[in-house]
């Protein structure tokens, strides 16, 4: 009977192992990750700077409020793709 038990427990503990094993990320797998999320947060603020520098342009004089403004809103909106492309993938 102990020995029956035992095995059990053998094969119990090789199966959470096993299933461990199977749910671990490869190093690949995190860098295309890490990658993702950068370009979901870098993409939408390099929009904004341009954007920003681009309507700025338009106007007479050197005004850069257009620029900070759609900095910022790149920032958020970076932020919140950020958040939610984690929530979903984590």
């Amino acid at each position: 009977m102990n020995d029956e038990k035992w095995r059990r427990d053998v094969a119990r503990d090789s199966e959470r192992l096993k299933e461990a094993e199977r749910g671990r990320r490869s190093l690949l797998a995190q860098t295309v990750f890490l990658g993702s999320l950068s370009a979901l947060f870098v993409a939408p603020l390099l929009g904004g700077a341009y954007l920003g520098r681009w309507l700025d342009g338009m106007g007479e004089g050197y005004t850069v409020r257009w620029t900070v403004n759609c900095i910022l809103l790149g920032l958020a909106v970076g932020v919140i793709n950020v958040y939610v492309f984690i929530r979903k993938h984590w």
